[in-house]
């Protein structure tokens, strides 16, 4: 049997638990979410190492799951945009029984590996992309359906499961375990190892982001301003980085279209936002590099 299937051995009464015990226990087992991650880190600094040239030569993030673990996906997919800049059409969230199935389980969708390949290949996935392939149990045909199929277009697959020895894991070109173990609540993989996989795609792909300097220091300096708390958010961080007080911060990432990088380096560089464009551009949006010269 699958270790996240295993019943517990712990709180074997757990429906007899007052609530503030319930919610303790609950809690508590959640917290080895964390350590599973940590378990992986060196697999996970692996991955972002070897995803790194392929999404500098233009290809994209794609994320393949079902149930849970497809919907992980997505909502990493989605916030890569507003956080770091990062073009929609470059994340892409592949999840059995497609649209429907965000909002509603889609039985049997899971089992057909076939489709799976088939949305790989509907979607143009090619050399430079890079598949991330998530299933708690590590076992799912939709996702090995996908997998199978990105390997053979040429994509880097990293394959993500919190089941030790796994078809998933052994047929990714690199495979993060996630031993997250029994759960609490038997077989309900929502639970810490749902949690597990979300805290590793926020590190896998907040670390890329890092790697492609859309993070100066530790500021995310790559935001669309969309909305009037993140264009407060870009004043703030614009602010931090240049040193300038806010009149001057605020001019500035007017004159630049509120990107923020462009302001930074205008400040501190003392050049025109069209210089620091320039100086950006040449340097692939590096603010640092930006900073030592001219273009």
């Amino acid at each position: 049997m699958l270790s996240t299937e295993s019943p517990s051995g712990e709180h074997p009464e757990l429906d007899l638990y007052p609530t503030a015990a319930l919610v303790q226990a609950l809690a508590a087992d959640q917290q080895r979410a964390l350590g599973a991650v940590q378990a992986a880190a060196a697999h996970l600094g692996r991955a972002v190492d070897a995803a790194l040239p392929r999404i500098e030569a233009g290809g994209r993030l794609v994320y393949v799951g079902a149930g849970t673990s497809g919907r992980l996906g997505l909502l990493d997919s989605v916030e890569l945009d507003p956080t770091f800049g990062w073009p929609p059409e470059r994340a892409l969230a592949l999840i059995a029984g497609g649209r429907r199935a965000l909002f509603e389980a889609v039985e049997g969708a899971e089992d057909e590996g076939a489709q799976g390949a088939i949305d790989v290949r509907l979607h143009e996935v090619g050399e430079n992309d890079v598949v991330l392939a998530l299933a708690a149990s590590g076992t799912t045909p939709y996702v090995l359906g996908a997998v199978e199929a990105a390997r053979a277009a040429g994509a880097l697959v990293i394959g993500i499961a919190n089941n030790p020895g796994t078809p998933l894991l052994a047929a990714a070109e690199i495979g993060i375990l996630l031993d997250t173990g029994p759960e609490l609540i038997s077989g309900s993989t929502r639970l810490k190892a749902g949690t597990a996989q979300k805290i590793a795609l926020n590190t896998f792909s907040s670390a890329l982001m890092v790697r492609l300097h859309k993070v100066y220091g530790n500021l995310m300096v790559d935001l669309r301003a969309t909305n009037a708390k993140l264009r407060r958010r870009a004043l703030a961080l614009t602010m931090i980085a240049s040193g300038a007080d806010e009149l001057a911060a605020e001019r500035a990432l007017r004159d630049a279209g509120f990107r923020v990088k462009v302001a930074i380096v205008a400040l501190r560089a003392r050049v025109t936002v069209q210089e620091a464009a320039a100086r950006l551009d040449a340097q692939r949006g590096s603010v640092r590099a930006a900073l030592d010269g001219p273009a």
